[in-house]
C-alpha cells in the first residue's frame, strides 16, 4: 500500500498508537473508467518530485515500477500537457514539469479546502463516534476468542 502524510492508510496496523479518528478527502478526477488524478497519483507525483526517478518514487510508496510507470503514463495522457518528463538518457532521471507542479499544488489545495469546508459536519460526526475501542473487542465488534465465556 502506498501512503504519505496526505493519504494515510485506511487500515492501520494493530500496533498503531493513534487513538483519534481522522477524516481525509479522496478526490478523483475521472472520465468514464479512466482516473486522471486521485490520491495515489498525487502521492506518486510528490514522490517523483522528491526522488527524481519513477523507480525511486515507486520504491518509497511500496509499489512496483511497472505500476508507477502506468500511472504516470495515464496522467500524461489525460492532461493537456505532460505532468512528468523523463530524460531520454537512461539513468538521468525524471522530473515534474511546470504543469505537474501546478496540478499537484491544486490537488493539495482541493484536499485542504475540502477538509476546511467539512469542518462542522465532521465535528458533529466525530462527536457521535466511540472515543476508544473497548478492550477485548475485535474489529467487527465481537469479543476476542480469549474473552469469550464457554
Amino acid at each position: 500500500m502506498y501512503t504519505t502524510e496526505h493519504n494515510e492508510p485506511a487500515r492501520r496496523s494493530r500496533t498503531s498508537k493513534t487513538k483519534r479518528w481522522t477524516a481525509r478527502p479522496r478526490w478523483r478526477l475521472r472520465r468514464g473508467a479512466e482516473i486522471a488524478l486521485g490520491p495515489g497519483k498525487a502521492d506518486l507525483l510528490e514522490a517523483i518530485g522528491r526522488t527524481g526517478t519513477i523507480s525511486g518514487a515507486a520504491r518509497t510508496l511500496g509499489m512496483s515500477y511497472r505500476r508507477a510507470w502506468v500511472l504516470v503514463e495515464t496522467m500524461n495522457r489525460c492532461f493537456a500537457k505532460p505532468l512528468v518528463s523523463s530524460s531520454s538518457w537512461r539513468g538521468k532521471g525524471t522530473s515534474l514539469t511546470r504543469e505537474g507542479h501546478r496540478v499537484l499544488q491544486l490537488y493539495r489545495q482541493l484536499e485542504s479546502a475540502s477538509l476546511q469546508a467539512a469542518k462542522r459536519p465532521l465535528a458533529q460526526l466525530e462527536s457521535l463516534l466511540m472515543k476508544q475501542r473497548p478492550a477485548g473487542l475485535r474489529r467487527g465488534g465481537s469479543p476476542d476468542k480469549k474473552d469469550r465465556r464457554k
